[in-house]
């Protein structure tokens, strides 16, 4: 097989990057249409993340956030993601840059992306790209604007959760 030099692999993470950029900006303005929620996995420890030392702490490789009811000041920027969040009833701030993320799913219309991240390309070995199943810890997060709503963390839900994104494909 022929040496790929365009390196079309690359072109494509990008791409589909600027599609979870895209969202990120509309949800900025707009807020989230419908019943649309977003889980969002990305690596604690890639270059450019920002987390406090208590979630870097509990989450050392990766972590999982949803965005649904609660969070604030949601900001875009061409390479990154900013955020405010509750975890366990503490309000954080985030920036997550777009080449941290290892995937992005829209469970309510069955839509998910998977990346490939410079510590899965050494995991799968050079030339491996296939989809693999990932293993998130979701936090459920909720909007400020739900007082009466109490933000759920960790322990509210399964310890994990084992995510297939084949079944998020369309089938023909």
């Amino acid at each position: 097989m022929a040496e790929d030099l365009i390196r079309y692999d690359i072109l494509a993470q990008d791409a589909l990057r600027g599609v979870v950029r895209k969202v990120l900006a509309e949800v900025a303005k707009t807020g989230l249409p419908g019943d649309h929620h977003f889980y969002i996995t990305f690596e604690t420890r890639a270059p450019g993340v920002r987390v406090s030392t208590r979630l870097m702490t509990d989450y050392p490789e990766e972590m999982t956030i949803i965005i649904q009811h609660q969070y604030w000041d949601l900001s875009v920027t061409e390479h990154a993601f900013e955020i405010g969040l509750s975890f366990k009833g503490v309000p954080e701030r985030l920036l997550v840059p777009y080449t941290a993320l290892k995937s992005f799913v829209d469970p309510s219309v069955q839509f998910g992306l998977q990346f490939e991240t410079a510590s899965s390309d050494e995991e799968a070995g050079e030339g491996s790209h296939e989809m693999e199943d990932i293993e998130t810890s979701p936090l459920v997060l909720d909007r400020p604007d739900r007082p009466d709503e109490e933000p759920a963390g960790p322990s509210d839900k399964p310890a994990a959760e084992v995510v297939r994104l084949d079944a998020f494909r369309k089938k023909s």
